[in-house]
């Protein structure tokens, strides 16, 4: 019985590595990894050896007969993928038999001296990136690390971003946690560089820096009425309901029926899938108490997502589209008020993501009615549609958007903007405020010698968790590149000197 890839799929190609018969595509190695939305597993070259589960970090690799409900679609995605035209630069699998593949030439893109010493490397943050990092150092080399975090539980947005009904993907912070207690490394969290200690006095006692900050902060749509009470942000909403120590418990009220979400990226699907889900279902998850009393309490029963583009360019992965047509107790509708949505479904490819949407309801809705139906709650796709402006007095009322020839208004007591993640400067680093990233070739940073980014922070709020790999690589090679070439600046003091330092400012 072959395997197949499922929903959860994280990209980072762990599974690739571990997979004896080379039947996972694309690989890194591949022009296509990256573009695709998941790795896909070839039913006529798997031989079942179950390799790649158990190497995967967020248990999406599972064998055929054991996908349930929604997860029986993964074996004709899987499958299909190979019976199409492959991307190019991606090489078919070798149908010869399992042991009888093609392999490339072995490579060692990292060849240190023998005599190459142990590196003291501090990394700031401890989401994905920045564990990942950590975990190529640790491993690879002879490090020492020295992992800081502002907050005082580690994680970043594996703990604090990742939808509480998602425990699969969270699961990959086991494979984290390891490291922040091997014998080579140190943590101290409830530590901000930048406050507690400056980057120049972390920089200072150790060989070189690695900032894996992420994007901390959300990107504004920049409409009249966008800071008005019940308009928040989707970062700030994702946070309430994961317990994030800096946002409070009322931060979010749910007495409105209707919720508007702005985008429709994945995020957007997350908070539509949070709000309208089942709050019984969600009691035994990692949600945060507050908020699964908020969502007993609330009055939710529609949430409208708004895009400014058509379904076949929407930003949301299908993987997550698919998850939302099997949620008990919710109804999908597409907004029919523009027939290019329609035409745009229906001359969608079976690969494409507005196939997805073939088969749910479509009709032009009357904003004026109440949302939903009487005993259920539901999902609205509205594509081709902007806010202009969030409408109310003290409290937020509607939403008015775009609309064909017209605007109109949509009533709402909250909106969520989910447009996109943006980076924040980070003291004694150069910043681009364009494109919210510090300034780098490479991972190094601009005019900072031994100072290093990696992840969001360096590449800007694009791909999932297991993109942090390849891109932490990256980074790592760079910095043991310098090091070899004898550039990176010598600390004036050690790891005692540094404790000491941390105890004064932070008792």
């Amino acid at each position: 019985m072959a395997f197949a890839i499922t929903q959860t799929c994280c990209n980072d190609a762990t599974c690739v590595s571990v997979c004896p018969v080379n039947c996972i595509h694309p690989t890194p190695e591949e022009r296509a990894f990256g573009s695709t939305e998941m790795l896909h597993i070839d039913p006529k070259s798997c031989i079942d050896c179950g390799a790649c589960a158990d190497a995967c970090p967020v248990d999406a690799v599972l064998p055929l007969d054991r996908l349930t409900g929604g997860q029986r679609e993964y074996a004709r995605i899987n499958a299909a993928y190979f019976e199409q035209d492959l991307p190019e630069g991606t090489e078919p699998p070798a149908r010869s038999g399992p042991n009888f593949h093609a392999w490339g030439e072995p490579s060692f893109d990292r060849v240190l001296p023998s005599d190459f010493g142990p590196l003291r490397v501090a990394i700031v943050g401890t989401g994905p990136a920045g564990m990942y990092a950590a975990k190529d150092l640790l491993l690879h080399t002879r490090a020492e690390v020295t992992l800081v975090d502002r907050l005082p539980v580690a994680g970043g947005l594996v703990r604090y971003g990742v939808a509480p009904d998602h425990p699969a993907t969270k699961k990959v912070g086991e494979t984290f946690a390891r490291f922040l207690t091997h014998p080579r490394a140190r943590t101290y969290l409830d530590l901000d560089v930048g406050t507690h200690v400056t980057a120049e006095e972390l920089a200072a006692h150790h060989d070189a820096v690695i900032y894996a900050v992420g994007a901390a902060t959300d990107r504004r749509l920049g409409i009249p009425g966008e800071d008005r009470p019940g308009s928040v942000s989707a970062t700030t909403f994702v946070a309430w309901y994961n317990a994030h120590p800096e946002v409070a418990a009322d931060a979010v009220g749910l007495s409105s029926e209707r919720v508007v979400v702005v985008g429709n990226g994945n995020v957007a699907l997350d908070v539509a899938r949070i709000l309208v889900s089942d709050p019984e279902t969600l009691a035994g998850t990692g949600i945060a108490g507050h908020a699964l009393a908020e969502l007993r309490r609330g009055k939710v029963r529609e949430v409208v997502l708004l895009g400014r583009r058509g379904p076949e360019h929407a930003a949301y992965t299908r993987p997550e589209s698919l998850a939302l047509k099997h949620l008990p107790g919710v109804d999908l509708l597409v907004d029919d008020h523009d027939p290019r949505i329609g035409a745009a479904i229906d001359a969608a490819g079976p690969g494409d993501k507005a196939a997805v949407l073939r088969g749910v309801p479509r009709e032009a809705v009357d904003w004026s009615l109440p949302p939903g139906t009487a005993g259920r709650r539901r999902i609205v796709f509205r594509f081709l549609s902007s806010p202009v402006a969030v409408c109310g007095g003290e409290d937020t009322r509607a939403v008015r958007v775009t609309g064909g020839t017209a605007e109109l208004e949509i009533p709402a007591g909250l909106v969520l903007r989910a447009v996109g993640y943006r980076g924040v400067a980070q003291a004694g680093l150069p910043f681009d405020e364009a494109t919210g990233t510090v300034p780098h070739q490479g991972g190094r940073v601009t005019g900072r010698p031994g100072t290093y980014v990696v992840g969001w922070i360096k590449r800007g709020p694009s791909g999932g968790i297991g993109a942090n790999r390849a891109c932490a690589a990256e980074t790592v090679g760079s910095l043991l590149a310098d090091a070899v070439a004898g550039t990176l600046p010598a600390p004036a003091g050690g790891p005692k000197a540094f404790r000491r330092l941390v105890r004064r400012r932070r008792r």
